[in-house]
């Protein structure tokens, strides 16, 4: 079902229905979200004026166990922000965030046992190698070293990456083969939700090909439930079960990918694309620039 919200309610739309290769949608009554955000709220002060901003302005979404879900915006929309809500790197002003139950404040370090996150910047000690680093993260989570050396060759072997190349510094290698060691030191603790910050941004057509097949084949051989924020259309129509559309910090529409398309074109005259999709609730491209104030997206 479509979702079209505006500031002061939410209107359901009714789509054709697709027929999905999983259970896709909002879980059904009786069913515990993988996910759970309800009425999330956050501000901050920005700038030599102090300006509050408000970054995530009452967003609510529901996400089931299994799912790739979207969140898609411009530059500044607040998609990021709400992913450092999920993660507890950001303490919520309003609303609430569960994880399989967990409350991300009450129960912080139950949901940090079940979530991992992949930002566009991945954090590393550059002089180390890509061994090292995920040594470091297997001994932060009380992993064994030896079977979490043989995890991460693995899962590197997969993403394109052989074993010679794991004593390299990680200042030695391209970005994208930077990118692909944070995905495997992040699915290395198994998480039950991933959570993907434009994880293929700057990659090269090859790496990038890499991660999403990656990505598809975590949901389809650990169940694991991921959301993914991306600036590529083409990626979150490939990808993603569900879209939700962040503009202003609000969430502006959610659906499948299909029923987004049929929708604009149905109702708006609008070409059957995502980036019809995406123009026609945010009136924006995906690259505007953001506010001078607001520097976060």
């Amino acid at each position: 079902m479509i979702q079209v919200m505006n500031e002061s309610k939410t209107t359901p739309m009714r789509a054709p229905a697709r027929q999905p290769l999983r259970r896709v949608g909002p879980p059904p009554p009786g069913e515990q979200p993988a996910l759970l955000i309800e009425h999330a709220t956050k501000r901050f002060v920005v700038g030599r004026k102090r300006k509050s901003v408000v970054a995530v302005n009452d967003v609510s979404m529901s996400i089931r166990r299994g799912e790739i879900y979207g969140i898609l915006g411009a530059n500044g929309s607040g998609k990021s922000t709400l992913i450092r809500l999920v993660s507890t790197l950001l303490t919520l002003e309003g609303g609430r965030v569960e994880v399989f139950g967990h409350d991300v404040e009450r129960d912080e370090m139950a949901v940090k046992q079940l979530i991992n996150r992949v930002s566009v910047d991945a954090a590393f000690f550059k002089k180390l190698s890509p061994h090292e680093n995920l040594a470091y993260a297997a001994r932060l989570y009380g992993l064994d070293a030896r079977s979490a050396r043989a995890e991460a060759i693995q899962i590197l072997a997969r993403l394109g990456i052989g074993e010679k190349r794991l004593s390299r510094p990680l200042e030695q290698m391209s970005r994208g083969m930077q990118q692909k060691v944070a995905i495997a030191r992040a699915l290395l603790t198994s998480p039950t939700v991933l959570l993907l910050d434009e994880p293929t941004t700057g990659l090269d057509p090859r790496s990038k090909l890499d991660v999403q097949t990656f990505i598809e084949e975590v949901r389809d051989t650990h169940d694991a439930t991921i959301v993914l924020t991306t600036h590529d259309l083409a990626e979150a129509e490939r990808l993603c079960d569900r879209i939700a559309l962040i503009n202003d910090g609000r969430m502006v529409a959610e659906g499948t990918p299909g029923e987004l398309m049929t929708m604009v074109e149905r109702d708006y005259g609008k070409e059957p694309t995502l980036e019809s999709v995406f123009m026609t609730f945010t009136g924006k491209s995906l690259d505007d620039d953001v506010d001078e104030d607001k520097d976060d997206d």
